[in-house]
């Protein structure tokens, strides 16, 4: 699990993010928001879905899940993404250039939560 509590992403501001999916994972996760309970982007790439879920949760309760089917994600592979945070929306930039894109929902104007999960070991984050 790699966390950070004090991260300070506004509008405008990327997020690099280099890792290794471990080779019996079903997906993995990546949350952007407030706090657990807070969350603008839940990005969740599946497996055995063939798909990338997103979706957002506001006070702990999820709300209505989007799903894309270009999964180029794979268990053991190397993974490049780039998060956006414009404000209006998240865009996600998976490592074929596709772009994965999820409106803030909440209207949070600032993001101080990370969490990614569930099979994605960090390698780095800028």
């Amino acid at each position: 699990k790699f966390e950070i509590l004090n991260l300070e992403l506004k509008s405008g501001d990327t997020l690099k993010i280099k890792g290794k999916i471990a080779s019996d994972a079903d997906g993995f996760v990546l949350n952007l928001g407030r706090c657990p309970d807070e969350l603008g982007l839940h990005f969740n790439p599946r497996f055995s879905e063939a798909a990338i879920v997103c979706n957002s949760r506001s006070q702990g309760h999820w709300e209505e899940e989007r799903r894309d089917t270009h999964l180029v994600f794979s268990p053991g592979s190397e993974v490049k993404l780039t998060v956006e945070f414009q404000g209006d929306e998240f865009r996600v930039k998976l490592p074929d250039g596709h772009e994965v894109t999820f409106p803030n929902r909440n209207n949070h104007d600032q993001i101080t939560y990370l969490c990614i999960h569930s099979g994605l070991r960090v390698t780095s984050f800028k």
